[in-house]
């Protein structure tokens, strides 16, 4: 059995975006991302993924669910099999746990988030009262807007002040969620003390962990975060993204930087659209969820030896997540500079010259690579290849391998052949593999969809779509022309409810088929979403519809009738549809 806390774990690494998108290429609309449903036959898009709640939906289809569904529907794999595709992805390994009957289910720890958020608040609330805290912000050039819009805060010296924010201050929520630490007498007291505290927010918007920075230069460690829990990972997590998404989609380009400071200081001065790396290495994972804002990434590093190290550390991390549509670029400092002082002292203008300048990934292997290696001799080429076959062998972007192995032969003085017979590298001609084939899905009917559209929007209905739905004149799907009709007649009587309420109004009034169908559909929408524009193109192909039966039904009515006995009206209406046919031939 995979247990329920890994599964719960696992949702909260992956992103659905980047999931479904490896499949079916997502293009960017408003908050959400849309495509044509892989899952039927369209023309124009009605498929929806919510990074924010992190589900899908197709509103054709009727197609929804989490990574796990899409994985599972899309590739037709079992939930076992979708747990492990989506765990290699994540790089967790997937725990099994015997199955007893008689041992207690384990018990889930709750509050995790609603824990944090509370801290988040009381931090916040703490700076305003401390004169220390505020002084030392102002020092290093930050004002208020900015603290305020990072929700910067500060942990007070004491040792239990959590306690007058969580009366239940033994509750295991705070020392999963990272606030409280025990040691080993079995006292607890607050991880973060004396710190200006930067909460993590993860793609949601929500709280996730801590950064604490020290006031006083003497204390350490300078930077202090919240340990790996159920809602935090470091290495999948950038400070700073969730607040920079929109600057870096106007900007074209993310900044990558080495500390909160930098985040805060850049963003001071109207660079919006840095983030940073957790106190670890820049992971593929990052590059990955970095990628799905932007084609460019600059890296800007410390011109020290630690930055150059960490600089060094970032690129081995980055290789496998190349892509060829990818532009990343690295920015070195002068050595007495870190990004925050160096805004400070030349400016915004001068700042952002410097990273149109920065050095492309290309031209800085190499550099890094020859600095020390003269390549004069025989044995300083042999020792640049075999420096340079691992890294060419985890680049899976075929005309960045490719040109990056011309460069590699050109200054080894080999030609390209005789470095591929040399060294042991990936084809670059390989077919990529094939995705299982999808799972169809029989298309929602244009009535139950428009009910759905509606339940989601009840003011939008009109008196003239009852109108529309009642002088059509067919009758063919009964049911669902019933639906239809009390579903208008419920939301013009209560139009300002919920839609689970004009659901409820519904339910003794249609078949438990049709009710069904709409209550699960209608539990996995946001109701956040903006639809109006879905009901606009579900309304005109309705009336489309009831326009061309109803024309359907007085063509077999008079088609039998000799033309003289025709009435007026039947005459125009048969000379339209007579021009209409000749216009669809033509």
């Amino acid at each position: 059995m995979i247990p329920e806390s890994f599964i719960h774990e696992l949702l909260n690494r992956v992103d659905v975006v980047d999931v479904i998108d490896k499949s079916v290429p997502l293009k960017k609309a408003g908050a959400n991302y849309s495509a044509c449903c892989p899952f039927h036959n369209e023309k124009s898009p009605s498929f929806t993924v919510s990074p924010t709640k992190q589900f899908y939906h197709c509103f054709g289809c009727g197609a929804h669910g989490t990574a796990i569904g899409f994985v599972m529907e899309y590739q037709g794999l079992s939930f076992v099999e979708a747990i492990h595709d989506l765990a290699r992805m994540a790089g967790m390994s997937v725990p099994q746990e015997a199955h007893d009957a008689d041992k207690p289910a384990p018990k889930v720890v709750v509050g995790l988030q609603e824990s944090l958020q509370q801290a988040a608040n009381y931090y916040k609330a703490e700076l305003k009262k401390s004169p220390r805290a505020i002084d030392y912000l102002k020092s290093r050039g930050l004002s208020g807007q900015v603290a305020a819009k990072f929700q910067i805060g500060y942990a007070p010296a004491g040792w239990q002040n959590l306690q007058s924010v969580f009366p239940q201050y033994e509750n295991e929520a705070l020392s999963v969620a990272g606030l409280v630490v025990e040691n080993d007498q079995g006292r607890r007291y607050d991880r973060f003390r004396d710190r200006i505290m930067f909460p993590i927010h993860d793609q949601k918007g929500q709280v996730i962990g801590f950064g604490g920075r020290v006031i006083n230069p003497e204390d350490t460690p300078k930077y202090y975060n919240s340990p790996e829990t159920p809602l935090f990972q470091k290495g999948h997590e950038l400070y700073g993204l969730f607040l920079a998404r929109r600057a870096i989609r106007d900007a074209g380009r993310v900044l990558v930087v080495e500390g909160y400071m930098d985040v805060v200081a850049l963003a001071q001065y109207g660079i919006d659209y840095a983030v940073a790396a957790l106190g670890t290495a820049t992971t593929p994972y990052h590059i990955t969820k970095l990628m799905r804002q932007t084609e460019e990434i600059v890296f800007c590093f410390d011109g020290d030896n630690a930055g150059r190290t960490a600089a060094w550390r970032a690129v081995m991390n980055a290789l496998s997540a190349l892509t060829d549509g990818l532009k990343l670029s690295f920015l070195f400092l002068p050595s007495e500079h870190d990004p925050d002082s160096y805004v400070r002292e030349f400016g915004k203008e001068k700042f952002e010259a410097e990273i149109k300048v920065a050095m492309p990934l290309s031209q800085y292997i190499l550099k890094h690579l020859s600095e020390n290696n003269s390549l004069q001799s025989q044995e300083d080429r042999v020792r640049f290849l075999n420096e340079a076959e691992p890294i060419m062998q985890q680049i899976n972007a075929p005309r960045s391998a490719m040109f990056l192995r011309k460069k590699v032969a050109e200054l080894a003085q080999l030609s390209i052949e005789e470095m591929q017979s040399l060294l042991k590298l990936p084809n670059l001609n390989k077919a990529p593999v094939q995705a299982r084939p999808k799972i169809t899905r029989t298309p929602q009917s244009l009535q139950k969809r428009f009910c759905l559209l509606l339940l989601m929007q009840p003011a939008l209905a009109s008196q003239d779509d009852l109108e529309m739905v009642n002088s059509h004149g067919g009758d063919i799907q009964v049911d669902e022309e019933i639906l239809l009709c009390k579903t208008i007649e419920t939301c013009l009587s209560h139009p300002h409810s919920k839609p689970v309420v004009i659901l409820r109004e519904l339910e003794q009034q249609v078949t438990e088929i049709l009710f069904r169908e709409l209550e699960r559909e209608l539990s996995v929408l946001d109701e956040t979403l903006d639809l109006s524009q879905e009901l606009v193109g579900a309304r005109q192909q309705l009336q489309q519809v009831y326009v061309q039966k109803k024309e359907g039904m007085l063509l077999e009515r008079i088609r039998d009738k000799p033309l003289s006995t025709l009435t007026e009206d039947e005459r125009t209406l048969l000379k339209s549809l007579g021009n209409k046919a000749g216009q669809k031939k033509a």
